[in-house]
């Protein structure tokens, strides 16, 4: 082939014809002539002798598919894989020395895959590692030559191969479980042939896809060595040289999480931040600035704030940001955004995510884990203009929301615009109030949508690898009900006031969270053991519930998804009992039931088996989180419970409240009470000092026992009794009980 430095002699040189390979009609006599001697060759070495005149005729790019096919059905894809083993043994049976072998059998299959219904051939995918061996180590040419003529034509015939292979439907994975990766990153280290304009884009083509985790994962250190070559590159280039290389970094940044602890990661990024700052300052292009924002959110994924910079420079990158976004968004109607700025905007979108996060940790908003992601010396000055920054940057992403239809609801970038809204959304809604509320039916339709929907979005996690997205799912895809989920924490918020619950309710969003909470339930149930994994957003979807249950009990008794929900948490809560791992669930689903069921009326009715053993499940429950003291010190909180009682205490005495409401309304329970030791067993625990730890949860666990003193006059008798005994405490902390059993 030309690519292999064979050359036409310029008589030969096609002229311009209407045949599709370009070929005059003297070189298509011929070419027709060796094609005939090649289907009637009698054994390897006339094969042989046809197939270096062919490539010696007619590049491979420019056999038609007609031709190519003639050559698979005259040699099949053995040969060349054949010619490659070959020259590997170093075998030289075929009368041709190992460089002409490898040269001919990479030739033959770049012409091959140049057809895609010969690329997926098991028989060519069978030879891409030794094609990898052939680009890491080069090939091994006696003679110097050749080896300057032969080397560059040869790593584009194998590149050739590796490309076509790559863009097959499975081509990623192919490449992947081939080898590819760690062989193309061990061949720019070594800088092998062509491996810088070739084989680095590929591997940024591989390292951007969904295959991207993995790879980390099989050849992090092989990876770290390659981003440390990249990024030493990138910094030691002029600014401008810089400004065209910044495309290059982000596939070659490892997923957030991975290789973390890494020094040499930290001092990567500290560096790239080095380098990024004139650049940041500067005055860009439109183009420029879009992948210097783009590389500046990947940093941010990996160590935040960490080593970005002066507070006066965070400040600057983010109101780029926020200025980016609000050109791009602010758009009349129907204004197409183009993909390379969804592209930028979603990165802006990143950025201006980690803005939000770091500025509200300043103020009231604050989360432990913000700490080791913080702008250093940030101002509070610095912190409202951040988030007046950001305000304005959220209006633009709600006025782009509100021109949306709902034919677009699978557009990815839409998507992405979503998710950045809800992330604002779950720390802040006081801002920009009736915007929020006027967006609710966008916001709820797009989630109902998508979850409703669903299935997996294959297109909508493609597009989110591509634009650096990481996924933070369960399973390690992007599900339809991703949407709701980011939804979640902002519906926490909302339905806790008067205004915005009208609007969800009107929505009918308590359905769609019972949906929600039920599908991940049935997904829960079967799992246990260290298979279980606790899910955040089902916690959450109980914590929305639970207002709506708290504060609209018309509604709760009228509307037909809570008896659903109610039934649901009759099931739950006597499995999760035995689920240590998720207690913070169960603590959501115990008050939540508890909460309905305070406001049912008194019957006469039989009560139900579900009933009794949710009831009978609420006070287990409830008694496993406290244990005795020592002496006569109060009680304390158990060793189940003490890990999680930060997020769960609170839980655990709305729930004893809430049983106090449930003993007032449904008699039965005192009953139930009895049966179960349940008041000995509190009073065991109590103590002789008959106090709990904190004054907030006996103040709860007062109330419940003054509820059931005042509703069963047995239950006050056993109470006194229990009082008198040796064994339990006194009621010098529980004065209200006191006070009703003298009554």
């Amino acid at each position: 082939m030309a690519e292999n430095g064979c050359h036409l002699n310029p008589e030969e040189v096609p002229t311009p014809s209407s045949d599709p390979s370009g070929l005059s009609p003297s070189q298509r006599e011929v070419l027709e002539r060796c094609l005939h001697a090649l289907t009637h060759a009698k054994n390897d070495s006339h094969i042989l002798a046809a197939l270096l005149l062919i490539t010696r005729l007619c590049p491979a790019g420019q056999l038609d598919t007609g031709t190519l096919h003639r050559i698979f059905e005259a040699v099949g894809l053995n040969l060349p894989a054949r010619l490659l083993v070959t020259a590997f043994r170093g075998d030289d049976s075929s009368g041709l020395p190992p460089e002409e072998l490898i040269s001919l059998g990479t030739a033959l299959l770049a012409a091959l895959s140049t057809d895609a219904s010969m690329v997926a051939h098991p028989q060519l995918l069978s030879t891409v590692p030794l094609i990898l061996s052939i680009l890491e180590n080069g090939p091994n040419w006696t003679d110097k030559q050749t080896k300057t003529l032969g080397n560059e034509a040869l790593a584009c015939d194998c590149y050739q191969v590796l490309n076509a292979v790559c863009v097959l439907p499975q081509g990623l994975e192919q490449l992947l479980t081939r080898g590819a990766v760690l062989a193309l990153c061990r061949a720019v280290l070594k800088k092998q042939t062509l491996s810088h304009e070739k084989g680095l884009p590929l591997l940024g083509h591989l390292l951007s896809s969904s295959i991207r985790p993995r790879a980390w994962a099989k050849h992090s250190s092989d990876l770290l060595l390659l981003l440390q070559n990249v990024s030493q590159n990138f910094c030691r280039v002029s600014d401008q040289d810089r400004l065209e290389m910044c495309s290059q970094i982000p596939p070659f940044l490892p997923p957030p999480g991975v290789e973390s602890e890494s020094l040499v990661l930290k001092e990567i990024v500290g560096n790239l931040w080095a380098s990024l700052q004139p650049l940041i300052q500067g005055k860009l292009s439109q183009e420029h600035l879009g992948s210097v924002l783009v590389v500046s959110a990947c940093l941010l994924d990996l160590y935040g704030w960490e080593s970005t910079g002066p507070p006066k420079f965070c400040c600057l990158l983010v109101n780029r940001a926020c200025v980016e976004v609000r050109m791009g968004l602010e758009e009349p109607p129907g204004t197409e955004i183009s993909p390379q700025l969804q592209h930028i905007l979603t990165a802006c979108y990143r950025i201006m995510e980690a803005a939000m996060e770091q500025a509200c940790s300043q103020g009231a908003v604050s989360h432990p884990a913000q700490i080791q992601t913080a702008i250093t010396g940030l101002s509070l000055q610095q912190s409202r203009q951040v988030l007046g920054a950001l305000e304005e940057a959220f209006s633009a992403e709600m006025y782009y929301l509100k021109q949306v239809e709902q034919t677009s609801y699978d557009d990815p970038f839409l998507f992405a615009t979503f998710r950045s809204l809800c992330a604002w959304l779950a720390e802040e809604t006081s801002c920009l109030k009736e915007e929020v509320i006027d967006l609710l039916p966008f916001l709820i339709g797009y989630a109902k949508s998508h979850f409703k929907g669903g299935g997996k979005g294959k297109g909508l996690a493609d597009w989110m690898s591509k634009m650096s997205i990481s996924n933070i799912s369960q399973d390690g895809t992007w599900s339809r009900e991703a949407a709701l989920r980011y939804l979640l924490p902002s519906l926490c918020h909302l339905s806790a006031e008067d205004g915005p619950r009208r609007v969800l309710l009107s929505l009918d969003t308590p359905a769609l969270l019972v949906d929600f909470l039920s599908q991940g339930w049935a997904s829960l149930r079967g799992q246990s053991g260290k298979t279980v994994t606790r899910d955040p957003s089902l916690e959450t979807a109980c914590s929305a519930l639970l207002n709506f249950a708290i504060t609209e009990p018309e509604r709760v008794r009228k509307d037909h998804c809570f008896v659903a929900l109610e039934s649901m948490l009759s099931e739950a809560l006597p499995v999760l009992l035995h689920k240590p791992r998720l207690l913070v669930l169960a603590a959501n689903c115990c008050t939540l039931g508890l909460m309905i069921a305070r406001l049912k009326s008194t019957s006469t009715d039989p009560v139900e088996l579900g009933q009794q053993r949710f009831f009978s499940s609420v006070l287990s429950f409830l008694l496993s989180a406290v244990q005795s003291g020592q002496a006569s010190k109060p009680a304390r909180i158990s060793a189940l419970w003490e890990e999680h009682w930060e997020e769960a205490g609170e839980l655990w005495r709305l729930s004893l409240q809430a049983l106090g409401g449930c003993v007032r309304a449904q008699p039965w329970i005192t009953t139930l009470i009895r049966d179960e030791g349940w008041l000995q067993n509190i009073f065991t625990l109590l103590g002789s000092s008959g106090r709990l730890p904190d004054q907030p949860s006996q103040d709860a666990l007062e109330e419940v026992l003054c509820a059931i003193a005042k509703q069963c006059p047995v239950c006050r008798k056993d109470i006194s009794e229990l009082v008198k005994s040796v064994s339990c405490g006194s009621l010098q902390g529980l004065p209200q009980l006191s006070r009703i059993l003298v009554e």
